[in-house]
């Protein structure tokens, strides 16, 4: 593991000292094993970055939009040379199967691309003034350094949903990786050089990566420089970083935890609904935000269903990652295997019958964090069910009205994702209507996971409200400004107000 390592972070052009000489130790996922130990940034070094990163933003944002576009080009280009490399790190840093890992690397040339075309669509509107002889519009201009904080689980493409988009908009980037997964960060900054490089003319410290823990988030929250702060991870983190954000007035875009449901309609074609559940609850081992939590069955199929998804769950290859066949690799820790357990004792003690659980691989490999993916059939949505616990536990609940299963699958904190399995018009749209599912994503017919980067990404009350990736989300990284020209030789007041002296 450790060579693998490291021919493929020479390969991405990373220096031997940024992975051996430092203080963060980094350690696989798939076998425990130390595969780095890097630089470890201090909240001194945060205040310094976004100094320079300020500076850059200065003179970057007066070089013409699609001109910036050009430099995401080309690390859409670097990406796509690199893409087996980049993925293949991804998957021992942060124990993704490898078409995952694969997946979440097209994810950023897909974003790429479509920052590329952004570049040349930034657009405003012309809005008719009430007044003769004048014209009003609106514009958006570049916001400022963009501040990032990802999460392991996705340890690029968060990056890049942000960064491509800052860039497009005119902002610099400074990014405070996971601690658990920074060497897939050094990686992806040495390919973001290069298209600097052959971009020739961009400003130096237009993005940066400081690795480090919670202190370094916060003087990034902290530090009134820092026009936007995006943040991916736990509600608990948000509830850190958001309010010391607001405390300055400064912009924050949260995106964080989600108990995702999708409901079966007696309708529904259940062999989609099997697979879309499946890959929703265990794909990843459980370690999405947008990761199936909870199947909510109506009455009439729920047994069928039910003994065909604990068929499929009991036949779900757990392994390692890098190898063919294995669906399911590691925790990322031992606490997330601990958090997993403590669950399913809570889901036991709230009267659910529990399938699956309980540590895989153990003696193959006995510093790594395996867990068989787990289905509890529960009585009611109770306490354990209601909270966001990372890996791969779905529960089941019955229903027997769509009013009820939409009540039960909006009666949770987050408001992320969300599906519904059916083959009926009405229940569809009901579903997706003012009065259906409170989530930012309403799907129909598709699981809760694997959206794609048209779309805009995020969610309700505790996931944070933020949007990022596709659709309008790129006006978080902007700043509005209405303008009125006056073209005539008169000052009409608006609101016929006269001040006439």
């Amino acid at each position: 593991m450790n060579e693998t390592c490291k021919n493929l972070l020479t390969t991405l052009g990373i220096a031997g000292a940024s992975y051996t000489e430092g203080t963060l130790p980094v350690h696989s996922p798939i076998d425990g094993a130390r595969i780095g130990l890097v630089q470890e940034a201090s909240a001194a070094a945060m205040h310094v970055a976004v100094g320079c990163a300020l500076q850059a933003q200065q003179e970057w944002r007066h070089l013409p939009a699609p001109r910036r576009g050009e430099l995401v080009r080309l690390f859409g280009a670097e990406l796509r040379a690199h893409k087996s490399e980049l993925a293949a790190l991804v998957a021992i840093e942060a124990g993704k199967v490898t078409s995952e890992g694969l997946g979440e690397v097209q994810e950023m040339i897909d974003i790429c691309d479509f920052a590329v075309g952004l570049s040349r669509q930034l657009h405003g509107l012309t809005i008719a003034s009430e007044r003769p002889g004048h014209r009003m519009m609106e514009q958006w201009l570049p916001l400022g350094v963009v501040g990032i904080i990802s999460a392991f689980n996705f340890p690029v493409a968060v990056w890049a949903w942000n960064a491509a988009l800052a860039l497009v908009c005119g902002n610099s980037c400074v990014w405070k990786p996971s601690e658990k997964t920074p060497l897939t960060a050094l990686a992806t900054q040495a390919l973001f050089e290069r298209a600097v490089a052959k971009f020739g003319s961009a400003p130096a410290h237009l993005s940066q990566v400081l690795n480090g823990g919670a202190a370094l988030g916060e003087a990034m929250a902290d530090d009134a420089r820092v026009a936007l702060v995006s943040a991916t991870g736990s509600t608990r983190m948000g509830r850190a970083v958001g309010p010391r954000v607001a405390a300055r007035f400064g912009r924050c875009l949260l995106e964080l935890g989600g108990n995702n449901a999708i409901i079966v309609a007696p309708s529904a074609d259940l062999d989609l609904a099997l697979r879309g559940i499946l890959f929703g609850a265990y794909g990843t081992a459980g370690q999405r935000c947008t990761t199936t939590r909870r199947v909510i069955i109506h009455a009439s199929i729920h047994a069928e269903l039910l003994a065909r998804l604990e068929r499929a769950r009991a036949s779900l290859l757990v392994g390692n990652p890098l190898e063919a066949g294995a669906l399911i690799g590691p925790l990322i820790d031992g606490a997330a295997f601990a958090a997993m357990e403590s669950a399913l004792a809570a889901a036991r003690e709230q009267g659910g019958e529990v399938h699956g659980g309980g540590r895989a691989l153990a003696q193959a490999y006995p510093q790594a964090w395996y867990a068989r993916p787990a289905l509890a059939v529960m009585p009611a949505q109770t306490a354990v069910v209601k909270q966001e616990t990372f890996a791969p536990i779905l529960y089941v609940l019955k229903y027997q009205s769509l009013e009820e299963a939409i009540a039960l699958q909006n009666d949770v904190p987050q408001g992320l994702s969300s599906a519904i399995f059916t083959n009926d018009l009405r229940e569809a749209e009901i579903f997706m209507a003012a009065g259906g599912s409170d989530c930012g994503i309403a799907n129909v017919n598709i699981g809760t996971s694997g959206a794609e980067i048209g779309g805009a990404f995020g969610g309700e009350k505790e996931t944070g409200g933020g949007r990022e990736s596709g659709s309008d989300a790129w006006r978080a990284y902007m700043r509005r400004t209405t303008n009125t020209i006056n073209y005539s030789r008169d000052l009409p007041l608006a609101q016929g107000v006269r001040f006439d002296v």
